[in-house]
This record gives structure tokens, sequence and C-alpha cells, in this order.
């Protein structure tokens, strides 16, 4: 599983996203579909933006505020 001890900081366009929640997608933190060539049976989490802005998106997969870094990073 690809964890960083980051968020991945972005800004994104309003729209409507998927976040990896595996950790296997090359397009993190999107998901890509790699849940399901590498059966991790996890599914990734669906989110909308609402309006344009920057986004800090979890990069370890631990947050419980999930898809969103909420600092847990900071204690692994």
């Amino acid at each position: 599983m690809a964890k960083v001890k980051m968020p991945y900081v972005i800004n994104m366009k309003p729209g409507e996203y998927f976040w990896c929640s595996c950790g296997e997608s090359v397009n993190q933190p999107l998901c890509d579909g790699s849940h399901n060539t590498k059966q991790t049976g996890m599914l990734p989490v669906r989110t909308v933006i609402e309006k344009a802005g920057t986004v800090a998106w979890c990069g370890c997969k631990a947050s419980r505020k999930k898809p969103f870094c909420d600092g847990t990073h900071q204690k692994l």
C-alpha cells in the first residue's frame, strides 16, 4: 500500500472525485481502479467538491476524516 506521511495538497475544481482508499492507484490521491485489478477488497471514497479551492487529501490512508487530512500522519 502506497502511504505517505503527508497530505496531497491540490487545487481542485468543482466536481465529483473518487479518493483512493487502498493506496495502489498510480494517480494518487485519486482512484484509477487499481483496487479492482489488484483485488484489494477496498473501495474508493466518493467526494463532491462544491467550489474551487485547495484540498488536503489524506495521504497516509488513516485519517478519521477520510478522504481529507486530519493530521493523523503526524502520529504514525
